[in-house]
């Protein structure tokens, strides 16, 4: 969330006190140039050059935020540049002329004001001056006009970008959260698959099995609200699946966890780990008689987390993408990494499949 949507009345505050520090010290700068160079000619006066300066400051200001306040009322601000093109030259030469005219009014008085004996008309001393006025009030203005808009345009691109930024994120939270939810239904009806098989026959391993679960659930309503979770806490789900998982099929499973102690507070996924583990029994434990081994390595490769998961199985290349649990991993390592991350499934010899999950080490 940025900050002009925490507070948009401090930040609105905030923006009129940079804009009229601008406009005050880019006109002063401006009156003080133009003071130096009269003293420079000679013949300074203090009084009537500070008098100058004043005034000079006030008209910049006046005219430049006179157009402001119009094109804000207008809607000009929300116009792209080419919507803006045939705008903003009429614009300079008017505003270049209204300078001009105040400039005139402004040198006129002080002129007639200083020397008493100055008799020249007005018309004639604005025919006089009008050339340079007007060429100054022009550059000026143009330079001022064009600096206010390509400003606005830069701020206006800043929060489309941002905005098109959020509304993805926002998207991608809402995908994984779908994904998620598709997920959980998938797992805990497994697991109670598993102890609905118990039940008859054992019931002090049903009880057992159904404190897992319970802790399962808890742990799982506990990550709902968040898409990455530590390592540690990954695992902790998996060795609990995996002793339920082990309740049910007793001597066909063993399992081995290994995983690098310097990795323990990464973030992943929630049920990332879980879901391959699970493809292991499925697909593995489950379709096997005798049973067998998951063997799962957690470690650094290459500036990766990589995670291994082994079982004993043959791998159906026609099948390799499809499945609930696989197809949605996949998913969701795609909408939180990008291309960094993959996951792929081999036929090791001895019949023994390995999946393998490659994540940024972040």
């Amino acid at each position: 969330m940025s900050y002009d949507q925490i507070n948009p009345d401090v930040t609105q505050k905030i923006n009129k006190m940079l804009y009229w520090k601008c406009q005050l010290i880019g006109w002063a700068c401006a009156a003080a140039f133009w003071e130096v160079n009269a003293f420079l000619d000679g013949g300074f006066n203090l009084s009537i050059g500070l008098v100058h300066f004043i005034l000079d400051v006030v008209i910049g200001i006046g005219i430049t935020h006179a157009y402001r306040s119009f094109v804000v009322v207008r809607g000009w601000l929300r116009l792209d540049l080419k919507q803006l093109a045939w705008r903003i030259i009429p614009a300079i030469l008017l505003t270049g002329l209204a300078y001009m005219a105040a400039e005139s009014v402004k040198n006129y008085g002080i002129r007639v004001g200083a020397d008493r004996h100055f008799a020249q008309p007005f018309t004639g001393f604005l025919r006089q001056n009008f050339l340079i006025l007007t060429a100054t009030g022009i550059r000026l203005m143009a330079i001022w006009i064009l600096a206010f808009h390509l400003y606005h345009y830069a701020l206006l691109q800043i929060k489309t970008s941002t905005e098109n930024a959020r509304l993805l994120l926002i998207a991608k939270e809402a995908e994984l959260n779908n994904l998620s939810s598709q997920l959980n239904p998938h797992f805990f009806f497994n697991s109670i698959n598993t102890i609905k098989a118990l039940v008859a026959s054992d019931p002090d391993k049903a009880r057992r099995a159904i404190d897992l679960l319970s802790e399962l659930l808890r742990t799982s309503l506990y990550h709902r609200d968040r898409l990455l979770i530590p390592l540690s806490e990954e695992t902790d789900l998996v060795s609990d699946y995996l002793e339920l998982e082990k309740i049910r099929f007793e001597n066909r499973l063993c399992y081995d966890i290994c995983v690098d102690k310097s990795l323990a507070d990464r973030h992943l996924l929630p049920l990332s780990i879980q879901t391959l583990a699970e493809n292991a029994i499925k697909h593995g434990i489950a379709k096997y008689t005798g049973g067998g081994l998951v063997n799962i390595k957690v470690e650094k490769k290459a500036g990766l987390i990589k995670v291994t998961v082994q079982n004993p199985g043959l791998l159906d290349i026609n099948d390799r993408a499809n499945g609930l649990g696989l197809g949605n991993l996949r998913d969701r390592l795609a909408l939180q990494y990008g291309d960094q991350a993959s996951l792929t499934l081999r036929q090791l010899p001895g019949e023994i499949v390995s999946a393998v999950m490659l994540i940024p080490d972040l």
